[in-house]
């Protein structure tokens, strides 16, 4: 089976949830003394709070950057099974998931 290139970094991750315990857990491991995540549904923002050695760092991530990079690779189509704006809606939300898995991995590097 070959390999696809033209897919888009999470856009299949399943658990928003998953990778921000695991986000957590790290955090927890590099000795920060708080830890939090903050929604911001209207603008499709997440926001990662963490306190280390008393300096505050805020981490803003974006899911409709995800999303629109989702919709360019793969752009709704006529024959899509579903209406347009179902079909943005869906990749806006697959965006939120991700985008849990994307400041999973900044906190790692």
């Amino acid at each position: 089976m070959r390999k696809r290139t033209d897919t888009v970094s999470y856009a299949h991750a399943s658990s928003g949830l998953s990778a921000r315990v695991e986000t957590i857990k790290i955090l927890q491991r590099f000795g920060c003394e708080s830890v939090g995540f903050l929604d911001h549904y209207d603008r499709g923002e997440v926001e990662l709070y963490f306190k280390r050695r008393g300096r505050s760092v805020r981490l803003l991530a974006s899911a409709k950057g995800g999303a629109a990079l989702c919709l360019k690779a793969h752009p709704w189509s006529a024959r899509s099974r579903q209406t347009r704006a179902n079909y943005e809606r869906h990749a806006l939300e697959q965006g939120q998931i991700a985008i849990n898995s994307i400041l999973r991995d900044w906190v790692k590097e």
